[in-house]
Formats: C-alpha cells, structure tokens, sequence
C-alpha cells in the first residue's frame, strides 16, 4: 500500500502559508582604501590627480634614511611601492610629487570612513587605519555584490575615496578577493568557489604567509594555493605545525573556525627609520616615547585596548633583535604603553647594545592582543592634584 503524507507540501508553511524563506547568509565585505596616504592628500590638491605622487619624507630636504609610506597608482609604474627607501624611490622617478605625511589627518579621514561604514552595518571591524571588514546579511551573491557597490559608491561620493573590495563568507577569503580586486574593483567569491578562486593564486597570497613561510613551501614544492590544497594536513602540520594544517583547510575552501572567530584586528604598530644610526640610550628613550604617544592615540581613535607590548630593533647591520610582553590586564591610555614600551627598549639595549657597541637603525614599538573598548577606563593621571574624579561640579 503506498504510503501517504500528512504534513504540509514541501517548501509550505502548515496551514498552507506561503512558502518560508531561506535564511539570509552571512558575507563579509572587505574594504581597503586605495593608496590611502595619497587619496587623502589628493583630496586637498585634486590638480596632482594622474600624476605620480609619493606620500614620504621628500629627499629634496636633504639625505634621508625614511621610506615610502604610499605611492600613486601612476608612482607604481616605476617600480615604487610601500616601505621602499626613500632615495631608492627619487631615483626609479625623479619627476615624482613628493608631500610629507599628515598623520593626523589621516586618522580623522579613517574615522570618517568607518562611520560611513557603520551606516551599512552595526558589525564594522577595523584591521588597520585603512582596512575594515563589514558584515552583512544577504541572500545570495548578487546581492552581497550589491551592497558591496553601494559602500564603494558611498565612500567615492561622500568621501572622495577610491576603495577595492571583496566578498566572501570568511573573513580571509574576502581580504584576499580585495587584493585581487584592486585598484578599485569588487571581487565576490561564492561559497561554491572559493577552491576554484584559491587554486592558481601563490600561497603568498594568504595572509600571515610571509616571505620564510612561503620558502618552507618551495622547498617542499608547494608555490600555488591549489598545490597546497593537495597536500596531506598532516604533512603541512610537520612543516608549520598547527598553523599549516589551518592553510591547507583553506586552501580546500574550509573556513578556518579558529580566525574567523576573532573579531578585531591582532596587532597595531609604529616604526621610525633614523637619519642617521643611534648609538646613544638618551637618544633612543626619547624615541620610544613618542612611538608609543603616537601608538596610544592611534588605538584611542580606533576605540581599542591591548593586552600585550613589544618593541623593536633593527640594527645598522641589519639584523633585528625584539621583546614583548603580556599585560596583566588589557589597558588604554599612553600611561602603561610608554612604560612597557621604555623597560623593553632598555632591556634590549642592555643585553644587545652594550657588548657589541652596534647603532640602532630603526626603532618599532607593537601592541598586540587587541580587543575593542567597551567602557573607558579612567585614570588618576588625568586629573589635577588635589582634584577628586569622584566628585561633581
């Protein structure tokens, strides 16, 4: 006897209500601003547009030691990119527009774009003073896309801001979808396709790959993200550990559970090149107090805290030596931050500087283990002596 079904068609609701709808999914819509140092300087003098711009210490104001903090689109023709010395920079394009960094204006324009941003979602994630993720809801990859459009246009139209984003259901595919859009394109990366998107891309392409992961991967003839996906978990776990075994999981378009579960970015720094190498601690203090000022004021623009500190030598000859330590507690403020930041900078000086006599370089203050602030702390420091915070006017 064939059987008989008393519950509601499949597809309907009891009762004959209409049909349910899918639940919308959830996407990431990673921003990155184009050329961020030079878009903001583009906005005040729209009449360099088009030519090459570099954003840096200009070498016409004598010899410099600094590097290119950003480059115009028609700058990176010549060969010139982020982080590159600076006369290496004057000399691939002498006819280059040089303008020295405003960083605070900087910070106030990535405050503007993270509260244009914030119109589109109530979960906005700042990863760096031009990088933010934004998650939404969307049913399906065209719609994702079209939201994707509308922040792009927003930010061109309110802002004057050119961006290239990506879209994808993890955090990491759609930061590497950006990079793959750029300049100023929007890539979306289908659930269904992110193997396929990964495949011929080089594992460099992952971020946390730097250039010494990358070589373990040559020598073990892994060079493609798809090659990497054809390797055995546990043969990547023999070459990176824990972290190995993650790669090939995404490589094979699993999202990596462990780094999609964070939320905020891990680690924010400043660095500083100087003029000439320093070979004195008095020097060397003054420095690392206004890295660390500069630090703390950045992450209290961000609205974040850290749990961990760390600093920085590379030496004149070019090798690095650094520190780093876990914090009790997360803090805010420049208070905690200078202080750690001085102990281990002097800490480093004595046990690296002294029986070697070797000049510092370049100086990097880290904080780590950051975490979005809820509640501002407040200290006792930001009082005048003899006034009570407690007590009301």
């Amino acid at each position: 006897m064939p059987e008989t079904s008393t519950g509601p068609p499949e597809g309907t609701s009891p009762l004959g209500a209409p049909p349910t709808a899918p639940e919308p999914a959830r996407w990431i819509v990673y921003v990155d601003l184009d050329a961020f140092y030079v878009s903001c300087e583009l906005r005040e003098r729209p009449e360099l547009r088009g030519r090459p711009v570099i954003v840096g210490p200009p070498p016409k104001d004598g010899p410099t030691r600094g590097v290119v903090l950003s480059a115009s689109y028609e700058a990176r023709k010549f060969g010139i990119h982020s982080a590159q010395p600076a006369v290496t920079a004057a000399r691939l394009c002498p006819d280059a527009i040089w303008i020295p960094p405003d960083f605070r204006k900087y910070g106030e324009v990535s405050a503007q774009v993270r509260a244009r941003l914030a119109r589109f979602s109530a979960e906005v994630t700042p990863f760096s003073i031009d990088e933010a993720a934004v998650t939404i809801d969307a049913p399906d990859p065209s719609a994702a896309r079209t939201v994707a459009e509308e922040i792009q246009r927003d930010l061109a139209e309110n802002l004057d801001l050119p961006a290239s984003l990506g879209v994808a259901t993890t955090r990491i595919v759609a930061k590497i979808a950006t990079d793959a859009a750029k300049p100023g394109g929007i890539r979306v990366v289908p659930p269904d396709e992110v193997a396929a998107f990964l495949a011929p891309l080089p594992v460099r392409a992952i971020p946390g790959v730097g250039p010494k992961t990358e070589e373990i991967f040559q020598r073990h003839g892994v060079r493609t993200i798809g090659e990497l996906a054809e390797r055995k978990p546990s043969e990547a776990a023999g070459w990176l550990g824990g972290f190995g075994r993650d790669l090939v999981a995404l490589a094979r378009g699993v999202p990596i559970a462990s780094s999609e579960g964070e939320s905020g970015p891990r680690s924010r720094s400043t660095d500083h090149t100087f003029a000439a190498d320093v070979g004195a601690w008095a020097e060397m203090e003054v420095a690392v107090r206004q890295l660390a000022v500069e630090l703390a004021r950045s992450l209290a623009e961000e609205g974040l805290r850290y749990g961990a500190v760390g600093v920085a030598y590379r030496w004149a000859d070019f090798t690095r030596s650094q520190r780093s330590r876990t914090l009790p507690a997360a803090q805010e403020g420049s208070a905690t931050l200078e202080e750690v930041a001085l102990r281990l900078a002097r800490e480093l000086w004595d046990s690296e500087q002294a029986g070697r006599e070797r000049p510092v370089r370049t100086l990097s203050v880290r904080t780590e283990r950051l975490s979005e602030r809820t509640q501002r702390q407040v200290s006792l420091d930001e009082y005048p002596r003899g006034s009570d915070p407690r007590s009301e006017n």
